[in-house]
């Protein structure tokens, strides 16, 4: 992944709606959730949904799908890995890490 992409998703997820949009859409799984079922989780205007939507399918970290009258909205899984495995890459590559995850869990 390249710097600039990156950098477009990070700042896509800056933002707290975003960010929100994007947790239900990485917790509905491969099936999706439909729009109107993130607005009522959310309860914000379908208007202001939509443009969050946009900008986080314009960053490649969802997709959008009409089946029959309902708009399906899914997280870009491989996006989602691709930017988390680009953050961890180089992870202590200069020292050594303290522990992460579960095992940071059983340290504290």
């Amino acid at each position: 992944m390249k710097l600039e992409k990156a950098a477009s998703q990070l700042e896509a997820l800056g933002n707290p709606t975003r960010l929100s949009v994007y947790r239900i859409l990485v917790q509905a799984g491969e099936e999706g959730i439909p729009v109107g079922k993130i607005q009522e989780k959310l309860d914000i205007p379908a208007s202001t949904l939509s443009h969050h939507c946009k900008r986080l399918i314009d960053a490649g970290l969802c997709t959008q799908e009409r089946q029959s009258t309902t708009l399906i909205c899914r997280a870009n899984y491989p996006s989602m890995t691709a930017l988390i495995g680009y953050l961890a890459d180089e992870c202590c590559a200069d020292s050594t890490c303290a522990p992460t995850g579960s095992a940071a869990k059983e340290v504290a």
